[in-house]
C-alpha cells in the first residue's frame, strides 16, 4: 500500500488561504450585522410578530407589557401592502430582443438567433418564477440577487466517457437571498465597484463531497424558521426565529475580480476549515469578453453609497407600531365603556366575588347596611381623537408605501367621481413603483446578457435549441458560439405597470376597427391573425386549426432528427410542405454545420417526400375525376 506524501509548502499554502478567507468572511459578517438585524425585524413584522425587538445576541425577543390588562393585538397593514406591491411588480416581465451589430443579413440572422436563445432559456429555467422569488427578497429585505452559472451536467446527452454520460451543458439561474452575499464593503454602490465578493451558504456535507471530492465535518448551521403565535390576536401571526439545519457545512466562495496578480480573477472555495477548490473566474460573462462575478443585483429602494437597498417595510414599521397602539388603546376604552369600572366602599361587599363574576344582568348585590352601594364609574365616551388619529395613520400608510386603497382593496374614494381622476390615481400608484420596476428590468437585461455570454463561451461548434409554442410543438434552430456576435439586449415592450392585459385587448380591438392591421386587400394575413389571437389569449386555437403550421413544425423537427437517423415519411404528412421546409433548410447556412453525412440523409429523406408527393397528387386527381364522373 502506497502512502501519498504531503507537500509541506502546499499544505501551508492551503492553510493560509483558508485562514485568509475565514478572517475576511468574519470581518464582513460583523460589518453588516446591523443590516441583518433589520432584515430579521422586517420578516417578523411582515408575518405579524409586531411586538418584538432584537437583543444584543441577535435573537428576537418579545416586548413586555406595561400592565397585564393591556391589549396586544396586531392589525397588520404591512403584509397586504407587500402582497399588492409584489402582485403589481409581477407584471414587469418585458419581452426582450437582441439588436443586430450591423445591417447585413448575417447580422440580422445572428440577432434573431440570440433573441431565440434568450427566450428559450428563460422558458426552460423558469425565469419568471425565479424573478418572483428575487422580487420577494428585494421587497422584504431591500435587495435580491441572481446567480447565473453554466452547469455542465445539464442539457442533452451527447455521448459517454469512462462509462458516464456526457451532457452538452446548460445555463442555471437561481435567486439568492442577501443573507448569503457579502461585499468587500457595504459602502460600495454596485456589484461593478466591488473588488471581491463572498457567497456563503449551508450545503449538505454529502453534496460537498460529491462535487469537490473533499470530506468535511458536519455542523449545525443557523437558519431561520417560522413559529406560529397563539396569542389572542384577530390576525394570524408567525414568529420568525433562529433555527438550525443539521449535517451541513458553511460553503464560502470568495470571488476576486481580475487584477495584475490574477489576470482572470480567482475563486477560493472553503468549507469546514478545508480548502475545497481554487480556480480562476470560470465564466467570460463581463463586458469586452472579461471575466466577472456571476451575480446580478436587484433593489427595492436604492440608497446612495450603500451596496444594499432598503425595503418599504423599514419605513412602515414606525407607522405600524403607532397604528397598533391607537387601535389597542381605542379597544381598551371600549372595554371600559361596556364592562365598566366599579367603585365599592371598603368592606361593604364581597370584593372577591365581584372581581370573579362582575356585574352580570340580573345579579343581586348584597352590601352592608348603612354603606354606599357599588356604582359604575363614569368614563365618558370614546374621544374623537382616536378616530382622527386612526384615519391619519391610514392615509400615511398610502403615502409611505405608494399603494393606495384602489390597488390594495379595490375601494374608490368617495370624493372621486370622474374617470379621469381615477386614472390619475392609478398612474400615481405606478409612478411610486417605477424605480423598483426599473431595477427589475435592469436585472432582467443583465441576466439576458450573461445568458448569451455563457452560450458564446460553452455552446461549441454546433448546438440546437427548441422554442415551445402554444401547441407544445417546438420550433428548432441551430447555432454555434461564433453566431453570437451581439449581446445588445433591448426591450420590445413599454412600461408593463401602466398597461393591463384588458387594456391591451381593448387597444387591439380598436386597431382592428380602424383597419390599421388589415392588408392591401382589406383582410388580415395569417401571421397577423395568429398574433392577434395570441394577444387575446387564444393563440393555441389558431395554431391548432392551422394544419400548414403544424406540418411545418413537424418538418423542422425532422431537420433536427436528421443528425441521428432518417425520419419516417408518414402517409398523413403534407409532403409539399415538408419538401418546402427541407429544401429551405438545405439552402440555408445552417446545413453546413450538420456535416456531410447528415446532409445526405436529409437529401434522401427529401426525395422520399417528393415521391410520395407525386403519389399524393395522383390520388387527389383520381378522386376528383371519380367525383366528376359520378356527378355526370
Amino acid at each position: 500500500m502506497q502512502t501519498k506524501k504531503i507537500d509541506v509548502k502546499e499544505a501551508n499554502f492551503e492553510e493560509e488561504l483558508v485562514s485568509l478567507v475565514m478572517e475576511d468572511f468574519l470581518n464582513r459578517q460583523e460589518e453588516r450585522r446591523h443590516l441583518e438585524q433589520q432584515w430579521f425585524i422586517n420578516m417578523n413584522y411582515l408575518y405579524g410578530n409586531q411586538y418584538c425587538e432584537i437583543s444584543p445576541s441577535g435573537e428576537v425577543t418579545e416586548e413586555d407589557k406595561y400592565y397585564y390588562w393591556q391589549n396586544r393585538n396586531v392589525y397588520n397593514h404591512i403584509s397586504p401592502i407587500i402582497e399588492t406591491r409584489i402582485s403589481k411588480l409581477a407584471r414587469v416581465r418585458p419581452v426582450m430582443s437582441v439588436r443586430a451589430s450591423g445591417g447585413e443579413d448575417r447580422d440580422l440572422k445572428t440577432a434573431k438567433i440570440a433573441t431565440n436563445i434568450i427566450n428559450s432559456t428563460s422558458h426552460r429555467v423558469g425565469l419568471d418564477g425565479i424573478i418572483s422569488k428575487a422580487t420577494l427578497f428585494s421587497e422584504v429585505f431591500g435587495t435580491g440577487f441572481y446567480k447565473i452559472l453554466w452547469n455542465k451536467n445539464k442539457g442533452r446527452v451527447i455521448g459517454e466517457l469512462a462509462g458516464e454520460k456526457v451532457r452538452e451543458g446548460d445555463v442555471e439561474i437561481e435567486a439568492v437571498s442577501p443573507f448569503e452575499i457579502y461585499p468587500d464593503s457595504i459602502h460600495r454602490d454596485s456589484l461593478q465597484s466591488c473588488k471581491s465578493l463572498i457567497h456563503a451558504r449551508a450545503v449538505d456535507v454529502g453534496e460537498i463531497e460529491e462535487i469537490y471530492g473533499v470530506s468535511v465535518e458536519p455542523a449545525d448551521i443557523n437558519v431561520f424558521k417560522s413559529e406560529k403565535i397563539t396569542t389572542g390576536s384577530p390576525y394570524f401571526q408567525t414568529k420568525i426565529i433562529s433555527g438550525v439545519v443539521h449535517n451541513t457545512a458553511l460553503v464560502i466562495e470568495r470571488y476576486e475580480k481580475p487584477s495584475s496578480a490574477f489576470p482572470n480573477g480567482r475563486v477560493i472555495t472553503v468549507a469546514g476549515g478545508k480548502l475545497l477548490a481554487v480556480s480562476e473566474l470560470p465564466f467570460v460573462n463581463g463586458i469586452d469578453n472579461l471575466r466577472d462575478f456571476p451575480f446580478v443585483k436587484q433593489v427595492c429602494i436604492a440608497q446612495p453609497t450603500s451596496f444594499f437597498g432598503i425595503s418599504v417595510i423599514d419605513r412602515l414599521i414606525p407607522l405600524q407600531r403607532a397604528y397598533n397602539a391607537v387601535k389597542n388603546r381605542k379597544h381598551e376604552f371600549l372595554n371600559r365603556l361596556t364592562m365598566g369600572v366599579v367603585t365599592v366602599e371598603d368592606g361593604s361587599i364581597d370584593a372577591d366575588e365581584l372581581v370573579e363574576e362582575g356585574l352580570s344582568p340580573g345579579k343581586v348585590i348584597v352590601y352592608r347596611q348603612g354603606s354606599r352601594p357599588p356604582q359604575m364609574m363614569s368614563v365618558g365616551s370614546v374621544p374623537i381623537d382616536f378616530t382622527y388619529e386612526e384615519e391619519r395613520l391610514t392615509k400615511e400608510f398610502i403615502t409611505i408605501s405608494g399603494v393606495s386603497e384602489i390597488s390594495r382593496n379595490g375601494v374608490i374614494p368617495d370624493n372621486v367621481t370622474s374617470g379621469v381622476a381615477l386614472q390619475v390615481l392609478l398612474e400615481q400608484d405606478e409612478t411610486r413603483l417605477h424605480s423598483t420596476a426599473e431595477s427589475i428590468k435592469r436585472a432582467i437585461k443583465e441576466i439576458a446578457k450573461q445568458i448569451l455570454r455563457l452560450f458564446k463561451q460553452f455552446a461549441g461548434a454546433l448546438r440546437f435549441m427548441k422554442i415551445a409554442g402554444e401547441t407544445q410543438k417546438a420550433e428548432v434552430f441551430y447555432f454555434s458560439s461564433s453566431d453570437l456576435t451581439s449581446d445588445d439586449v433591448v426591450f420590445d415592450t413599454e412600461n408593463e405597470l401602466s398597461t393591463t392585459p384588458a387594456q391591451k385587448k381593448s387597444a387591439v380591438l380598436e386597431l382592428l376597427q380602424t383597419g390599421l392591421l388589415s392588408g392591401e386587400n382589406g383582410k388580415l394575413d395569417q401571421s397577423t391573425k395568429s398574433k392577434i389571437l395570441e394577444i387575446m389569449g387564444f393563440g393555441s386555437l389558431e395554431n391548432a386549426n392551422d394544419l400548414t403550421n403544424l406540418h411545418s413544425q413537424r418538418a423542422n423537427g425532422e431537420n433536427v432528427e436528421i443528425n441521428e437517423k432518417i425520419p419516417i415519411c408518414e402517409e398523413y404528412d403534407d409532403h409539399e410542405v415538408h419538401v418546402t421546409e427541407h429544401t429551405r433548410f438545405l439552402l440555408s447556412n445552417t446545413v453546413e454545420k450538420i456535416g456531410e453525412q447528415a446532409k445526405q440523409r436529409l437529401i434522401e429523406h427529401l426525395n422520399q417526400h417528393k415521391l410520395m408527393a407525386v403519389k399524393q397528387m395522383g390520388n387527389k386527381s383520381l378522386t376528383n375525376n371519380d367525383s366528376v364522373n359520378s356527378g355526370n
